[in-house]
């Protein structure tokens, strides 16, 4: 039987999401944990990876077991006093045999935080940036994005992507309380994408590049040429969408400073 999981991590102290030989990771101690209680190795699949340091505020992924789950309040109340603190499961949901947490999904929404003042409680979750910000031409140069189709500049060398084309249907700064936040939402991401938009955009903002410039380096589809790639630490995974007759969203939990 297969089940859906929503969860929430903080990315701080794990190599990201995927498993790995030699480092913590979130899907090692799920999948470890789900082991634990359903004695039987039990293997996760994520909605997608996330680097080293990043944050998901909500992310999804599946897992199958054999004997369906009888009491599901229990068994997460008992999974989440086994996982770690900055790991928290939320809802554990039945789904078709056939729905996957990474295939079926249609879009992904991430937030990049920058904390325009010294924050200390915003030390490892946004970008602490010293300096004034143009919000207006990062807005302008985001506007770029919408009809953009190739992203290869933003990608990562030897990723093994099929393709470099993606739809990106949403990307806007706003400023809320002395942080500023991008937001964009996608049918899919490069790997490093968002933190190469981001940083890049950022250099728009502090005036190193104009809106211009900005366009030329998303045309170029050269890597070289993208300016910076934002700290890890501020990037957070917020949505991730599916179609109504495989999941609809349960949990309503998000970031807030």
């Amino acid at each position: 039987m297969r089940y859906f999981i929503e969860l929430s991590y903080k990315g701080t102290a794990y190599n990201g999401w995927q498993r790995q030989d030699n480092a913590p990771s979130v899907q090692q101690l799920l999948e470890d944990s789900f082991t634990r209680l359903l004695r039987e190795n039990t293997a996760v699949t994520g909605a997608g990876r996330t680097d080293t340091g990043v944050h998901a505020s909500y992310y999804v992924a599946h897992f199958d077991c054999g004997i369906p789950i009888a009491d599901m309040q229990d068994f997460i109340y008992h999974l989440n006093s086994i996982l770690p603190p900055d790991i928290a499961v939320y809802s554990i949901v039945p789904v078709q045999d056939s729905a996957h947490a990474r295939f079926d999904a249609v879009s992904r929404e991430y937030k990049y935080y920058i904390s325009l003042v010294k924050n200390p409680f915003a030390r490892e979750t946004a970008w602490i940036f010293k300096g004034t910000l143009d919000e207006e031409a990062m807005n302008e140069a985001a506007d770029i994005l919408l009809s953009t189709e190739d992203f290869t500049t933003f990608g990562k060398l030897h990723s093994g992507n099929k393709t470099n084309l993606c739809n990106v249907t949403t990307a806007e700064w706003t400023l809320r309380d002395g942080i500023l936040v991008f937001t964009i939402r996608a049918n899919r991401f490069l790997r490093n994408m968002v933190r190469s938009i981001t940083g890049t955009l950022v250099d728009v903002g502090r005036g190193k590049i104009s809106v211009d410039d900005f366009g030329d380096i998303v045309r170029s589809r050269d890597i070289a040429r993208a300016t910076n790639s934002a700290p890890a630490q501020g990037l957070f995974l917020t949505d991730v969408k599916y179609p109504d007759d495989i999941f609809r969203r349960h949990s309503m939990t998000s970031y807030r400073y």
